[in-house]
């Protein structure tokens, strides 16, 4: 189970880089919430993706 939980982790940090390179190339650099909302993602992914494996470890 704890391998699912890292992959999806590894899946919100991909996700929010892919988000900060569109907005970069669709000009909405200005825009707080696109900005801010994919940093969160990806901080929330390395968050999920140590707890993961963690639990990897432990099983």
């Amino acid at each position: 189970m704890g391998k699912y939980i890292q992959y999806s982790g590894l899946a919100l940090i991909i996700i929010g880089a892919i988000v900060l390179i569109a907005s970069y190339f669709a000009g909405w650099n200005n825009i707080n919430a696109v900005n801010m909302g994919s940093f969160a993602g990806m901080i929330a992914g390395l968050i999920v993706y140590i707890i993961g494996g963690k639990k990897h470890l432990n099983e």
